[in-house]
């Protein structure tokens, strides 16, 4: 099963990335992860991913494709994975089917988690208070300023990449403000498991 997990920030995709990864076993792919992994690999694109990010420049969609490339011929992908914030762009949704494709795969379902942006702001708000509580580090960006940005960015960019796979009839949708096991069960019914 190869799954990409789309939804704005906040919406769950973690969690529930988690939970696929458990009963599918495959793994869950961040782009994040596997660029600071070629960077330690000190293989060839990570260098060059590296050289861009010590610029302070942003990595661009080739760099990531070519990690993701290396990173989907590893045996622990054999049966497929999950991508949690992957394609970010229509260009870069265009760019893993043309990739899946010279290798004869595609991707498997697409699915949306759906949810009220206003709601997700008192959501990050509850969120910081109980790692507050906790004892724990709360992340620089969970502050309303921050997390209405990254919406912003997430409406203008992404967004964008739910009517791509629409228009091409992989979309499935799910209402991400149930219940996270509610949640669970709708995504799996959506994929088939």
């Amino acid at each position: 099963m190869r799954l990409v997990l789309l939804g704005p920030p906040g919406a769950g995709k973690g969690t529930q990335s988690a939970r696929l990864v458990e009963k599918l076993a495959i793994p869950q792919l961040s782009t994040g992860d596997m660029l600071r992994a070629a960077v330690a690999a000190g293989s060839p694109i990570g260098l060059k991913a590296k050289a861009l990010m010590d610029a302070g420049q942003l990595v661009p969609d080739d760099v990531v494709i070519g990690i993701i490339d290396q990173r989907i011929d590893e045996p622990d992908c054999a049966n497929g994975f999950i991508l949690d914030g992957f394609p970010r762009t229509v260009a870069q949704a265009e760019a893993l089917s043309a990739l899946l494709a010279r290798k004869g795969q595609t991707v498997d379902a697409v699915v949306e988690l759906v949810v009220d942006e206003t709601a997700l702001v008192d959501r990050m708000r509850k969120r910081v208070a109980e790692t507050l509580a906790a004892g724990k580090p709360v992340r620089a960006d969970d502050n309303p300023e921050s997390f209405k940005t990254r919406l912003d960015a997430y409406r203008a960019q992404t967004a964008p990449v739910s009517e791509h796979y629409a228009q091409r009839g992989e979309l499935k949708q799910v209402d991400g403000m149930m219940a996270i096991d509610e949640v669970t069960t709708a995504i799996n019914r959506s994929i088939g498991h």
